[in-house]
């Protein structure tokens, strides 16, 4: 087998997805452009080299729709050989590109794969493709799919989590984010220029590092009318003993929908020869998993578990975990069933502060983790994502000194 080797990863700030957002002005396309321009300038890669562009896009719909992985390429003035590839397993797209690529890799069929993810939630809101899963009731209840928040509710109900148990999760992922980016611990951001507005995005737009527990407190529970329409008694005549679901999710503590998109360069030991780069790290493992759908977000904790045990590895044995903050309460589950200490555990914050851009979340986070891995010079590191129906993917990488 072919060890894939990360060279390097990189990703556009994240915008707010409103109209006044820093990227909403900006096609998929206009957003991917300039990633695929750094991606070269930086490592010294010419696209000829490149077998394969994989990216993570959950909501394949009009600017989205057409295997954006293709098109953008192309549009990018990258040569018609270069092969694309879009998929999605919802908000864990992004580190599956990056799990295809490496898999591609070593089996020998590509020598250079570019992986990622772009999401443009401003433009094209979350389920306006109109999934069946999510539109249509029947269809929902056969295959006992639910709405994120719902699945987050539950969770917290499960490990009787308070409204502050996860108002204080959102309130570390804020102050955490806030001093990373006060601190320039982002490297992998490439900045975006927006002419439409004539200004230029540095970094994320979402971080609220002023935020209290007192001003998260006063936000009304977001999901508490989905439970009352259904989702909360599916869930009671599985989960019983529990008398009643806690709607303690809110805005506050709920991932920030954003506008981004990331490239993670992917390769065998041969590229860093034409290029004259070296590798940043090696990816050691890679797995697939899926647990309780009606709990929605806990694929992450399942993934982190099965990479594990696959490796013979113990929560000790990894320096740094980034696990998708997906809802305060999957932060609860990570902590509770794994054991991660803060210290070790999404030390820059993640999606609640950052915001969540589905389709390139996963891949932002590999580049997050790289970053701070370089930063504090350490060697194993661990991503894992969590996607809807209880999906969930994780990936081992060791740093290369």
């Amino acid at each position: 087998m072919v060890e894939a080797y990360i060279y390097d990863a990189i990703r556009s700030p994240r915008g707010k997805a409103k109209p006044d957002g820093g990227l909403h002005d900006l096609s998929p396309f206009e957003l991917l452009a300039p990633l695929y321009d750094a991606l070269c300038h930086r490592t010294g890669l010419t696209a000829e080299l490149v077998g394969e562009v994989v990216l993570g896009c959950v909501t394949q719909y009009g600017e989205q729709a057409g295997n954006i992985a293709k098109s953008s390429a192309l549009y990018a003035g990258w040569p018609s050989q270069v092969s694309g590839l879009t998929l999605t397993r919802f908000c864990s797209s992004g580190l599956d590109a990056i799990n295809i690529a490496a898999l591609k890799v070593n089996a020998g069929q590509e020598e250079v794969a570019v992986a990622g993810g772009i999401e443009m939630m401003s433009r094209i809101p979350m389920m306006s493709d109109q999934a069946a899963i999510f539109q249509d009731p029947e269809v929902a209840l056969s295959a006992r799919i639910l709405l994120m928040g719902s699945g987050a509710d539950l969770i917290a109900s499960l490990y009787g989590a308070s409204r502050q148990d996860v108002d204080e999760v959102a309130l570390m992922s804020q102050q955490r984010a806030a001093l990373a980016r006060d601190s320039g611990f982002f490297t992998s951001i490439i900045p975006i220029d927006n002419p439409v507005k004539a200004r230029t995005l540095y970094q994320d737009e979402c971080i609220r590092g002023e935020i209290t527990l007192e001003s998260l407190g006063k936000l009304p529970a977001s999901f508490e009318g989905v439970g009352k329409a259904g989702a909360d008694a599916l869930q009671l005549a599985e989960y019983g003993h529990l008398g009643a679901i806690s709607h303690v999710h809110t805005a506050g503590n709920s991932p920030a929908m954003a506008d981004a998109a990331a490239l993670v360069l992917v390769g065998a030991a041969s590229l860093g020869e034409k290029i004259q780069a070296r590798p940043r790290a090696v990816i050691r493992a890679m797995v697939n998993a899926s647990d309780d759908p009606l709990q929605v977000l806990t694929g992450c904790v399942a993934a982190t578990e099965k990479l594990l045990k696959s490796q013979k590895l113990s929560i000790d044995d990894i320096d740094l975990f980034e696990i998708h903050e997906a809802f305060a309460a999957t932060v609860l589950k990570v902590r509770a069933d794994l054991g991660i200490p803060l210290e070790k555990l999404n030390v820059n914050g993640g999606v609640i502060a950052m915001g969540h851009p589905l389709g390139a979340t996963g891949s932002i986070m590999m580049g997050m983790l790289l970053d701070e891995m370089d930063r504090r010079d350490l060697t194993l590191g661990l991503v894992a994502t969590s996607g809807a129906a209880g999906s969930g993917t994780a990936i081992l990488v060791e740093r290369l000194k």
